[in-house]
């Protein structure tokens, strides 16, 4: 499919078993001359831990996509595998282009005018004032790239839309962002029950409160299906009704499935997780995705505002917000 839609200097390179990969690409003619694969029957299983997958990943299709990225035969390495994994395995390699413990986890979240960037939804548990901006920096240059925004609006999740609300990380951070350093269109505090109204197009927060969001939306979302499906299979009426609406419910199950694909950023290269369940849609747009960004400047930009936020840091005091009376 990305290969139908995407431009003939495209190319693909593709780490597997050759035995299995050869035959599926002889039935697509749009991937005539444009694909290689590069064979190796070494494989991350699902349930690796990522420190063994360090230890003995090398030679694995996952590492080895990540090294040709790193070796200039890629500007992108895409995968659905181990995500835990797959994050130790680009740190190692790529490196981090910013001082963060891991890359930050990006959610594109949907809404009612389309889709939030949520960022760190798990990597970073434990996020200071200078994190937080940093990930305000790298989510509000994804979020350009990656949806075609002029010029994206950024919030940081908080307790409350007030300025003296939420613990003092936030609070300090709230008071950087605020700096007027920054060619960033901060917009101050959102709280959680805004995340789906599309208020903003960036939301950033902790690693902590980012995951538990996000386990939470998508158990709510998984448990308003279920029901649906239930309900519309009860009775035969119920069946008939469910018949007639086919076209309807199959747009709002998609809508409240989770979106297919998120890079890691913060690091040395492109690298994109898709998730585990990805069917042949879902690998598309995640190989639309990685070209997108490929092409734009996002990666520049998130390094020329990081100089700004260093500089920031030096001339700020210690203190950057009173604490509230």
């Amino acid at each position: 499919m990305a290969a139908q839609r995407l431009p003939a200097e495209v190319r693909f390179l593709i780490h597997g078993d050759e035995a299995q990969i050869a035959p599926e690409l002889s039935k697509q003619a749009a991937l005539k001359g444009r694909c290689e694969v590069r064979h190796t029957d070494k494989v991350i299983g699902s349930d690796e831990k990522p420190a063994t997958a360090v230890r003995r990943g090398r030679g694995a299709s996952m590492w080895n996509a990540v090294e040709s990225v790193k070796a200039g035969e890629a500007v992108a390495a895409v995968s659905c595998g181990n995500t835990g994994a797959l994050m130790a395995i680009s740190r190692l390699i790529l490196r981090m282009s910013v001082d963060v413990e891991r890359p930050p986890l990006v959610v594109p979240w949907p809404g009612v005018k389309g889709v939030t960037t949520v960022l760190d939804a798990g990597a970073n548990i434990d996020c200071d004032a200078e994190r937080l901006v940093e990930f305000a920096i790298m989510g509000e240059a994804y979020h350009r790239a990656a949806y075609n925004i002029a010029r994206p609006t950024v919030a940081l999740m908080n307790v409350g839309s007030e300025e003296m609300k939420g613990h003092e990380e936030v609070r300090q951070a709230d008071a950087i962002l605020r700096s007027g350093r920054f060619d960033i269109d901060y917009r101050g505090f959102t709280e959680g029950d805004d995340l789906s109204k599309n208020q903003v197009d960036v939301v950033v927060t902790d690693g902590f409160t980012g995951n538990v969001a996000l386990k939470t939306a998508e158990g709510t979302a998984s448990y308003i299906v279920g029901e649906l499906r239930g309900a519309l299979t009860s009775t035969w009426l119920a069946k008939l009704g469910a018949m007639l609406a086919r076209p309807a419910l199959r747009a709002f199950i998609k809508k409240m499935s989770p979106p297919p694909a998120a890079p890691f950023l913060g690091l040395n290269g492109l690298v994109i997780k898709c998730h585990g369940g990805a069917d042949a849609r879902d690998f598309d747009q995640s190989i639309g995705l990685a070209v997108d960004l490929a092409q734009s400047d996002f990666a520049s930009e998130i390094e020329r505002n990081m100089t700004r936020l260093s500089a920031a840091l030096a001339a700020a005091p210690e203190s950057p917000v009173e604490e509230p009376s």
